[in-house]
């Protein structure tokens, strides 16, 4: 079995997955350069390889024994015909929420953590004028 090359599994993944390298930087708490550079190696020490599978929500195996080739065969074979595939799914599609709740949850998790601001800015204010 030939030597996978963690760096381009890692890459290929993150471009599959649509994360950007900024992101997964941010996620890793690393510069982008750093991941840039450790998509250039070879191999990955397991620490490192199991924090970037975590960030990219995968297993670390799949970074391990990454085949491109594998991949575009799944995808291949996986979709024939995706426009009828879209409408059925559409059509039967069930939102297992309520995406207005949702929303609602957003607003007023917004607005408390916009009173909890002003009521410590109102503090630091107070302790100012003290002064």
């Amino acid at each position: 079995m030939a030597q996978v090359h963690h760096g381009r599994g890692v890459k290929r993944i993150r471009e599959i997955l649509q994360i950007k390298q900024e992101v997964l930087a941010d996620t890793l708490g690393i510069s982008q350069q750093s991941v840039s550079l450790l998509e250039t190696k070879e191999t990955i020490d397991a620490e490192m390889l199991q924090s970037i599978a975590q960030a990219l929500g995968v297993p670390p195996e799949a970074i391990k024994h990454f085949d491109e080739n594998a991949a575009i065969s799944i995808v291949a074979n996986s979709f024939s015909d995706f426009k009828e595939h879209a409408i059925a799914s559409a059509m039967n599609y069930q939102c297992s929420f309520n995406p207005i709740d949702k929303v609602v949850e957003l607003l007023e998790r917004s607005l408390k953590e916009k009173d909890a601001e002003i009521e410590r800015l109102r503090e630091e204010l107070a302790k100012l004028r003290k002064k």
